[in-house]
Parts: structure tokens; sequence; C-alpha cells
């Protein structure tokens, strides 16, 4: 893919995903004439979650007809090399809850490797986007990781997967108390990453996470200036996750050796 091609998928990116944000935000203001269907443990999907998708599907199947799709709702539309990672919703149990923290997640990947995220939390109006060596940006705006050094000063979002033992995070939980770290858990993945990005997290941190998550987040925290971990790197990971740390870049590697290595 070269910079043109890039950036017209760039371009579209931010339209579509603000496009989606706004019907995903009707569905919210209505979402007590929802239906509610549950996938797993504090696993909820609705018909909004699908309508987002299928708006997100049909803009960019019209845009870019050979690019790959693979939707949380949907699954996976195999066509080309390039694709589309879509989250309608994240953090849907917010949303169902009348929370306004949750957001539309659109990632690009090319090669294994994100080129370009949008994240739209049409609530409070923020769109946070990236692509590669273009920098990051929240409605338009230059945004950068935070300054901070010290890990005892640092903030960190997290979340559980309850696809995992419980023994594990409250290691994680533990070793990250006793280090001084703040933790928080906001019921959003993919805005961990954003908060990161913007600098008003230091770290996320997630022991498992699916894919469509974190692939809106991948890129906007690297051209702000982060480090991410290699999520990519998974043998299965489009269909069964990985582990993720994004931090800046001060507090990456003792938080990686305290989590990832721990």
């Amino acid at each position: 893919m070269d910079e043109q091609d890039l950036r017209s998928r760039y371009r579209a990116g931010l339209e579509i995903t603000r496009e989606a944000g706004v019907l995903a935000l009707d569905y919210f203001r209505g979402r007590g004439k929802l239906t509610v269907e549950r996938k797993g443990l504090q696993d909820f999907v609705s018909v909004a979650d699908k309508k987002t998708e299928d708006l997100i599907v049909e803009r960019m199947s019209a845009a870019f007809s050979d690019d790959s799709i693979l939707g949380e709702e949907g699954g996976l539309r195999q066509r080309g090399p390039l694709l589309w990672v879509i989250d309608p919703i994240d953090g849907t149990a917010n949303f169902l809850r009348g929370v306004g923290h949750w957001c539309v997640s659109l990632g690009l990947i090319a090669d294994g490797k994100a080129m370009a995220g949008f994240l739209y939390n049409p609530v409070t109006d923020e769109l946070f986007s990236a692509h590669a060596g273009g920098g990051a940006f929240l409605n338009g705006e230059r945004i950068a990781v935070s300054a901070v050094t010290d890990i005892a000063d640092s903030s960190l979002g997290t979340g559980f997967a309850h696809r995992l033992p419980l023994e594990p995070y409250v290691r994680d939980m533990a070793a990250m108390l006793k280090a001084g770290v703040d933790c928080r858990t906001f019921g959003s993945g993919a805005l961990d990453f954003a908060l990161v990005a913007a600098g008003r997290l230091d770290a996320a941190y997630y022991r498992h996470i699916n894919l469509w998550d974190v692939a809106g987040g991948l890129a906007i925290v690297a051209e702000a200036g982060g480090r991410v971990s290699d999520f990519l790197a998974g043998k299965a990971v489009m269909t069964e996750g990985n582990a993720v740390l994004a931090a800046t870049p001060a507090l990456y590697e003792p938080l990686r050796a305290m989590l990832l290595d721990g």
C-alpha cells in the first residue's frame, strides 16, 4: 500500500467512523427500547452493535471493494490483503447502562502492521485518529503521550476477561498496586488506548483482549509517541486475541517486565 492509498483510506476512515458514531448515538439515546442478547459472561450485544457494524461494512465495501473486513459481530469477509477491523461499539456494557464512555473503533492492518486507527466517542464528540507516519490527532489537533517517567506516579487502564482464570489477574493487580500504579477500569479497552495517546492515562494493559477491541488504537498510541507490545504477532490473534501493553516510552520496559514477563 503506497502513501496515496493510505491517505485515501485515512480520509474515508474519518468520515465513516464519525457517521457510524452518529448512528450509534441515536441508539444510545433510545437504549431503553433495545433488545439485548448475552454472548457470554458480562458480554452483551444489541441491535445497535449490529446496525452500526452494518453501516461501516456497507460504506467500506463501497469505497474499497477489494479490502477485507473483520467485524466483531459479522466475522471475516476475506477479499484482499488490506484488513479493516471493526468494533461497532466498544464498551457495550457502558452503552447499555447509560454510561457515556464507549466508542466506535475502526483499524486498518496491512502486512501484520497497524496502518491506521479511528476511535470515536460521539457522546463527547471526540474522534481520535492516526495513520502510519502521520502523527496522532484528536479532532484534528495533534496529541502525544504523557511525560510521566516514574511508575509510582503512573495511571493505567485495564480490564478483565472472563475467558481466563482469576489467578493471573490477581497477580497482575497485586504487582501493580505494590509498585504504586493507579489502576483504573473504565469499561472500554479501545478508549483506554485513546486516553494513553492523549496523555490522560500513562499506560493500558490487558492480559487478554480481542483484536477488534484494540485494532483502532494500536496506530494511534504509536503515532502519539507511545510504545505498544507486538499484539499482531500472535499466530491466532484474529480469532483468539492476545495480551497487550501500551505505555509511554519511559514506563514501557518496567511495566513489560512486571506484567508481560512476570
